[in-house]
């Protein structure tokens, strides 16, 4: 059977060699047939204490390590890197352009308004 593989953002790295994951998912409900959100808590292992508060991480289901702990950090190429949330977070974070035709149409509208200015500057 193959192993369960999870994407979530770690809610807590107090521990040593252990992170809380939260898991979001969403699900119709059989009744009212609306999507609803609903969030799991991991306790996955993480051998090297790598990824912090926030980060992006992707736990894999393994043999139990501990009472609560059967998941572990997934650490090849298929998941986010710490470094690599972050970049993301920062395009977010970033001022964004506006496009070319909204530019023109302001500097339309900006003679127009000069040109009323003057009218009432003649009278």
């Amino acid at each position: 059977m193959p192993k369960r593989v999870l994407e979530g953002a770690v809610v807590s790295d107090k521990m040593d060699k252990t992170i809380t994951v939260l898991v979001e998912r969403r699900y119709r409900h059989p009744v009212y047939k609306k999507y609803v959100k609903r969030t799991d808590k991991y306790a996955a292992h993480d051998e090297a204490n790598t990824y912090k508060t926030g980060d992006r991480v992707q736990i894999i289901e393994c043999r139990p390590i501990s009472k609560r702990k059967t998941w572990t950090v997934v650490t090849d190429g298929a998941a986010a890197k710490p470094s690599e949330a972050k970049k993301i977070e920062a395009k977010k974070d970033a001022p964004k352009k506006e496009a070319p035709q909204a530019q023109e149409k302001k500097a339309e509208k900006k003679p127009a308004a000069k040109k009323a200015a003057a009218k009432k500057d003649k009278k």
